[in-house]
């Protein structure tokens, strides 16, 4: 009984402590170092890697892209760490409040980005051959359309599918597509765009 309460204890701790984590925008707090402009004030007002890159500033938009990996991996491998006999669900899910983090900060009125390079660093260390599928199909699809919002649609589309075939559970399955849809959700002006023609590409800066 006691050791079920320290299980639980530590799985809230660590599921918190992967939100608050995740909250924190690297985007924001990097282009402020660098004097740069607010990123939430350019393309599509999302805190990210790509709008960051909209800025002219290429080190603040890689600082951002691995500070963003970093929120969603490091979670997720601390509790690796500290809980290494957990079933794979339990990793699965604080990577998920990292992501949601990242989504929803509680230190900028839960308005937040996309969560792209979040997923992808929940990915890294939950299941490193679907990190790489992911990674190779968002590439391949930005190095032909120059449009993120289209690769990281197509890449999260597939994500699900790699996760069939590189993760033995269902949570794991089942925590992927939440991703997969939320990522959806969170470009739909993107999608609204893509269709009409009038999404921006990576290289251009407004």
């Amino acid at each position: 009984m006691l050791e079920s309460s320290i299980t639980w204890l530590l799985l809230t701790c660590f599921t918190i402590g992967a939100y608050l984590f995740g909250s924190i925008s690297t985007a924001i707090i990097s282009c402020k170092i660098m004097g740069l402009p607010d990123p939430r004030s350019l393309g599509s007002g999302n805190p990210g890697a790509t709008n960051v890159l909209r800025t002219g500033s290429k080190t603040a938009a890689i600082i951002t892209l691995l500070g963003d990996v970093i929120k969603g991996a490091l979670p997720v491998l601390l509790v690796k760490l500290f809980t290494p006999n957990y079933p794979a669900w339990v990793y699965a899910l604080v990577g998920l409040a990292a992501f949601l983090g990242h989504l929803y900060p509680l230190y900028y009125g839960f308005k937040g980005g996309k969560g792209v390079a979040t997923a992808i660093g929940v990915l890294l260390a939950f299941s490193w051959p679907v990190f790489l599928a992911v990674v190779a199909t968002w590439l391949l699809m930005a190095a032909l359309f120059r449009y993120s919002a289209l690769a990281a649609l197509t890449a999260f589309a597939l994500a699900p599918v790699y996760t069939i075939y590189f993760s033995d559970g269902k949570m794991d399955w089942l925590i992927m597509v939440m991703i997969s849809i939320i990522i959806f959700w969170r470009h739909r002006s993107n999608i609204v765009r893509l269709y009409k023609g009038e999404e921006t590409k990576l290289t251009d800066k407004t």
